[in-house]
């Protein structure tokens, strides 16, 4: 190391500092000392170290070194809860080459029954309402669970619209040999899920709404689902100024670290004038 190797007197006693805490990290934590670096570095100003610094006239500091191996810090917070309480969204098998198929295939028929709802709801708020759509796929049935919030603004005024994203999505991807059943779920407080809280947000900022004042009102109607805690987060160029920023606002609990702690979660991109946002929801629901 170059601290080693320098003739300052200070540079041997920080050297031996982070060379110890490396070896702690590696040792007791299991971590890769190749990949270990220094996020953070603060001085002590206590006022016995000015006293020792004045009578022996020695630069003398204390170092904090806080290491960060090659594990990430960040994890979405569905998949952290797998077999906890949280389930998959597609259930089906396959062999691995054909995994990435059946992959591709789930995003199309999202994407297809995503695009249709927006084509065909009967008021356009931007809100579609749809919270998450299950797959579960056998060897001559695709069953689709759609779970949604307002399903009367899609059915009501043509109650054959089922059988027609039924057509829609077996033309996209040219089911001959499969059957495909589509049913819609009605969700009991639909702003309590994070996908339509954020398509309410994102719809807001569209239409030139202040962003503390969306979250705001997203906050309220998260109140009347009876959650527990919310934490929403906005980032891009907010209210167009030059400099793109993150804000966030967290109302209640959110404990991300408790497995148990049954959290919802979305990221939404929003298109404006001023370019993309990035939208992001925790909610707390319930803890088991």
């Amino acid at each position: 190391m170059i601290l080693e190797l320098m003739p300052y007197r200070a540079c041997y006693p920080i050297f031996k500092l982070i060379y110890s805490a490396a070896a702690n990290a590696k040792h007791n934590m299991g971590l890769n000392e190749e990949y270990l670096v220094i996020i953070k570095a603060t001085v002590n100003e206590d006022t016995t170290v000015k006293k020792i610094e004045t009578s022996s006239s020695r630069i003398l500091c204390v170092i904090i070194c806080i290491l960060v191996g090659s594990m990430g810090q960040k994890i979405n917070p569905l998949g952290f809860r797998l077999a906890t309480t949280q389930g998959h969204h597609s259930l089906w098998f396959a062999q691995p080459k054909n995994y990435s198929k059946g992959l591709q295939e789930d995003q199309k028929i999202r994407e297809c029954i995503k695009n249709y709802v927006q084509k065909n709801m009967r008021i356009s708020s931007g809100v579609e309402g749809i919270a998450r759509i299950e797959i579960q796929k056998r060897i001559d049935l695709i069953q689709i669970i759609i779970h949604m919030g307002f399903p009367k603004l899609l059915v009501e005024g043509k109650p054959r619209r089922i059988e027609e994203l039924q057509m829609n999505v077996q033309k996209e991807l040219n089911y001959v040999n499969r059957k495909l059943n589509i049913t819609i779920t009605r969700i009991t407080k639909p702003y309590g899920h994070p996908n339509i809280l954020a398509e309410f947000i994102a719809g807001q900022l569209r239409n030139r709404v202040s962003f503390r004042k969306a979250i705001k009102k997203a906050i309220e109607l998260t109140e009347q689902a009876d959650t527990k805690g919310i934490q929403v987060q906005i980032a891009g160029r907010i209210d167009g100024k030059e400099i793109a920023r993150v804000e966030w606002i967290r109302e209640g609990r959110v404990p991300l670290q408790t497995i148990r702690a049954k959290i919802d979660y979305c990221s939404y991109r929003v298109r404006t004038i001023y370019g993309v946002l990035g939208i992001k929801i925790w909610i707390f629901v319930d803890e088991e």
